[in-house]
């Protein structure tokens, strides 16, 4: 099944706002750190339920964009706002659909791992930023986060599992330095004490604190120069 497939029956059965539901947790802190300015053209790769552009229109920025492979998706995204500055657009992480140097902002929570060809991604936002736009990168399914592994057994199509150094390197390799790496936690998510494990997810408290405290997102900042 391809990308396109497989999130298509995402958004048919409603998941798309399960995932901004859960990616809220941390994306809200994402967002809060990108150093958007009014009057900014801003873009979101994997979209989803459009939520993150819906968020940083609220900081006055001119346009925005979320971009998703999946059409029910865009459609779905679509009929959650009626801002006039928001659009939403169906297209491949491969070719952006906007002309070099016309991007303030790119931002992307939990879906450049499903690019085809990660290496090709990061040349295209490279591409599209301006001079000193800014590529905030969150994904929770990497290399150093054991628990997340398991999450190509549940889906149809490929998923890229890149290390901290290869973000690090990816991002350069594109021709951005990388201005920040950290991990964003969730601190939504609620851990039990520790007489209440093992829980169905994990054994010990420790773990949950693990994944959802130490690891939580993998955050990388790239900046166009």
């Amino acid at each position: 099944m391809s990308v396109r497939e497989e999130f298509d029956e995402w958004a048919a059965s409603g998941r798309d706002k399960g995932m901004e539901d859960r990616h809220w947790h941390t994306a809200k802190h994402v967002l809060a750190r990108m150093p958007v300015e009014a009057g900014d053209t801003v873009l979101d790769l994997g979209t989803g339920s459009g939520y993150a552009v819906r968020a940083l229109r609220q900081r006055d920025v001119g346009r925005a964009y979320g971009l998703d492979g999946a059409p029910e998706m865009a459609r779905n995204a679509r009929s959650y706002t009626d801002d006039d500055r928001v659009g939403y657009v169906v297209g491949d992480f491969g070719s952006l659909p906007f002309e070099t140097d016309s991007v303030d902002h790119v931002f992307s929570m939990e879906a450049f791992y499903y690019s085809a060809d990660p290496q090709e991604t990061l040349a295209e936002v490279r591409r599209v930023l301006r001079p000193g736009g800014t590529f905030y990168c969150a994904v929770n399914y990497y290399e150093e986060n054991t628990y997340s592994h398991a999450w190509q057994d549940s889906i149809s199509v490929d998923m890229t599992r890149w290390s901290r150094d290869d973000y690090r390197r990816g991002f350069r390799d594109a021709g951005m330095f990388v201005a920040e790496q950290d991990n964003v936690p969730d601190r939504d998510i609620e851990i039990p004490d520790a007489d209440e494990f093992p829980t169905e997810s994990f054994d010990t408290r420790e773990e949950m604190v693990e994944r959802y405290r130490r690891l939580g997102t993998l955050l990388t900042v790239g900046v166009a120069p």
